[in-house]
């Protein structure tokens, strides 16, 4: 007996409806893309292991997916590591591909390999599925579909601030108002660390701070002091675990806090300019706010970091982050590069519109009107108006079979098809059509141009 056919936990398949949805989605970001004159690129589904591994932390190398090499993989396979039952050695030798588990690291292999072709500063941006071991769960998967947009060879602090405008640009034309941006930058994290003396603590501290939503001011102490971080440098940093007040306030307790410490004061006067900007501009729906907890990407985020969270009404992680990176293409050997990015969570923001009944009813994948086959003679003349409709960017169709009436109809309220067009002898002696609404049940009698109005 055959087994029941599945599909990998963390992967899904997408109904007609879905891929309409998301098709929406990608069409808004996509035309608001190259709105702020970014350009499309693609790079493969998987890259030489060397391009990926040691770019993401080691959390993430272990999230990464790796391809086995074709063939007798094992017959060049190091027969110690094998033996020893050493997968982490092992791996390098049977395996020299991985899917890519974001569009940031192939982006930066890209500039460096084209280097010589592309005109700087490089707007970029790119819609394509990525791959991570993860551990499914709501709005995390692991294949699903980044939408980045990056620009590389300036840093100009205006490109920060027109990433910020482009987040509002689309969450407002999707209908999520009340989207908040948060922004931080990688120059106060340092500046905090360094003011409380634990500099070589960074990764320690940042990483615990960033937990403050989950695990409240205790956990993050008690987390802080079990990786080694002094109690005393942990009283200096009291304020940032009750840090509220408007940008400017914030701003201003930091310039306080981090006074004696040049780094620090840098992503002040960064974050000062982005926010003042942003702030005379004015956003349509978003808000802006400065989250000093906000820790993401630290292994190549220089400047300015991102996140994107959605509408307090919906419980749902984050829909949108990036940052600024001063020399990501240095890991491909070119250097001075500073790029700054951003990126759409598609699965996430999907799940959230859905919440929040914010698609319109427009957006489907079935066809506006099915013509109903009354046979071979009736079907050609069908096939005559449908040309036309099609020309003229009408979804039409017409049942293929000449099957009982009942049963074309029942077809058409299953594909929820709102119109069928009813052809017999009386409408091909007087060139017209019977255009029956499907949801009302109105019928009435129609020449062609009246019958393309209807269905436009």
């Amino acid at each position: 007996m055959a087994s029941k056919p599945s599909i990998p936990k963390g992967t899904r398949d997408f109904s007609p409806t879905e891929v309409a949805k998301r098709q929406y989605i990608i069409q808004i970001i996509k035309s608001n893309f190259e709105k702020f004159g970014f350009q499309p690129i693609e790079t493969p589904s998987f890259e030489n292991s060397d391009t990926l591994m040691g770019k993401y932390g080691e959390e993430g190398d272990r999230l990464i997916f790796k391809i086995l090499n074709s063939g007798d993989y094992l017959g060049k396979a190091n027969s110690a590591h094998l033996e020893n039952k050493d997968s982490t050695k092992l791996t390098s030798s049977i395996s020299e591909k991985a899917l890519r588990y974001d569009l940031t690291v192939p982006f930066a292999r890209y500039v460096v390999q084209h280097q010589n072709e592309i005109e700087f500063p490089f707007k970029r941006y790119q819609i394509q599925p990525v791959w991570r071991a993860d551990r499914p769960q709501k709005g995390r998967f692991r294949e699903f579909f980044q939408c980045d947009a990056d620009v590389v060879g300036s840093k100009s602090l205006w490109q920060e601030v027109e990433l910020v405008q482009l987040y509002d640009t689309v969450f407002t034309t999707l209908g999520l108002e009340g989207v908040t941006i948060k922004i931080n930058n990688r120059k106060i994290l340092s500046g905090i660390a360094e003011v409380i003396g634990a500099s070589d603590k960074l990764i320690d501290f940042t990483v615990a701070l960033d937990k403050l939503d989950k695990i409240g001011e205790d956990g993050v102490k008690k987390e802080m002091i079990e990786k080694g971080i002094d109690e005393n440098a942990i009283l200096k940093v009291q304020p940032l675990f009750n840090f509220t007040g408007s940008i400017s306030e914030k701003i201003e307790k930091l310039s306080s806090l981090l006074s004696a410490s040049d780094e620090g004061m840098k992503g002040v006067e960064e974050l000062r300019f982005i926010c003042d900007n942003v702030a005379k501009l004015g956003l349509a729906s978003a808000i802006l706010d400065l989250d000093v907890t906000l820790a993401r990407g630290l292994n190549y985020y220089t400047g300015a970091i991102f996140e994107v969270a959605p509408p307090k009404s919906v419980a749902m992680g984050s829909i949108g982050g990036g940052g600024r990176y001063d020399d990501l293409t240095g890991i491909f050997g070119l250097k001075n590069m500073s790029g700054v990015g951003i990126s759409f969570g598609l699965d996430r923001i999907y799940l959230v519109i859905e919440e929040l009944n914010l698609f319109p009813e427009t957006v489907t994948a079935t066809s506006k009107a099915l013509f109903i086959n009354y046979g071979d003679a009736k079907a050609f003349y069908a096939m005559q108006a449908i040309q036309k409709l099609r020309a003229s960017g009408i979804k039409v169709e017409l049942y293929p079979d000449n099957a009982k009436v009942a049963k074309q109809f029942q077809h058409a309220d299953k594909r929820a098809i709102p119109f069928a067009v009813i052809i017999g002898d009386q409408e091909i002696d007087s060139k017209s059509y019977s255009l029956k609404n499907l949801v009302t049940g109105e019928q009435i009698l129609v020449d062609f141009e009246k019958l393309k109005d209807a269905l436009l």
